[in-house]
């Protein structure tokens, strides 16, 4: 059987996130490439708009504590939206320390080839939008059955 390229599979933000998410700086429109020619010539840079919605499309940078490799501590996620998503408030975690938990709505993931000199697989996140993880499902540690096959003690 053949996947066609491109081809994005629904996730869900526990399965993609397991230990949650951090997010880093803010929500950002996300820029199509401008060569220094076009700078030169007064071009104005265009944000990028997904093929497939006709959204438009915002990054927005995340730690996953997860993550089990350096290079996949920091994930950007390409939210579609027709409007600047707005992220939750941030937890003061000591005096002047301030994180930003996020969950994702509609998540998918689209499999490619990163790397410039060493190729490894890779994935496009997407989603359709930010949430505070106390709203969204809370995220399973491995072990842990759901409420529904949980035993009464």
């Amino acid at each position: 059987m053949a996947v066609p390229y491109g081809t994005r599979f629904e996730a869900a933000f526990d399965q993609v996130f397991p230990m949650g998410a951090l997010m880093v700086g803010e929500v950002a429109p996300d820029m199509e490439y401008m060569s220094a020619e076009d700078k030169g010539r007064g071009r104005q840079a265009k944000q990028r708009v997904d093929e497939r919605t006709g959204k438009r499309q915002w990054k927005v940078v995340v730690t996953d504590p997860s993550a089990e490799k350096e290079r996949d501590a920091s994930v950007t996620v390409v939210v579609l939206s027709d409007v600047q998503p707005v992220p939750p408030q941030a937890v003061q975690v000591m005096p002047g320390v301030e994180v930003r938990p996020v969950a994702f709505e509609g998540l998918t993931v689209e499999p490619r080839v990163m790397g410039d000199r060493y190729k490894y697989q890779g994935f496009t996140i997407r989603a359709t939008g930010i949430a505070s993880p106390q709203s969204a499902a809370a995220p399973r540690r491995s072990g842990d059955k759901p409420q529904s096959e949980q035993k009464a003690a």
